[in-house]
């Protein structure tokens, strides 16, 4: 199973919005996390329910932060996506007749399920705003001559422009 990007990419996407764009099409935002529109519409719009994001139409349109991201946690973005599985692992979804199959995908469920808990719940004290500090962080150790990473942050331009 291929790894869903989907909270990263949303995390991503809203730390940019607030550290170097206000607005932002679909378009350029499926630029920056290498997708499609139509995928970032939909991704967009479960931020717009929970009200992170607004959205306007036309030209001159686009997505807008609407709350802080002090205001907003991991556990909301990851929730606003679509809660998709946590793990990659975990019991045969297929029924089986076998007794040990059945042992371990019970032992595997309980504690994939105490430990997605454990994490959603840690998810919950984490702000986003954090991770924007975490970036920064990275930036100034870089500017002093720290290790070297690649930001790729080329700022979208305003639509329009």
């Amino acid at each position: 199973m291929p790894r869903d990007l989907r909270l990263s990419r949303m995390l991503h996407v809203l730390i940019h919005m607030d550290r170097h764009v206000a607005l932002a099409t679909s378009e350029q935002i499926s630029k920056m996390i290498s997708t499609n529109p139509v995928v970032v519409r939909r991704m967009m719009g479960g931020l717009r329910d929970r009200g992170i994001v607004t959205s306007e139409k036309g030209h001159g349109g686009g997505w807008k932060l609407a709350r802080s991201l002090t205001d907003v946690t991991l556990r909301d973005v990851y929730e606003a996506v679509g809660a998709p599985p946590l793990f990659n692992i975990g019991p045969n979804a297929d029924p089986s007749g076998c007794l040990v199959e059945k042992a371990v995908d019970t032992r595997l469920d309980a504690s994939l399920r105490e430990v997605e808990a454990q994490l959603l719940a840690r998810f919950a004290e984490i702000r986003v705003e954090d991770v924007a500090k975490d970036f920064e962080d990275q930036v100034a150790d870089q500017a002093s001559g720290g290790p070297s990473f690649s930001a790729g942050l080329e700022p979208l331009s305003e639509p329009g422009a």
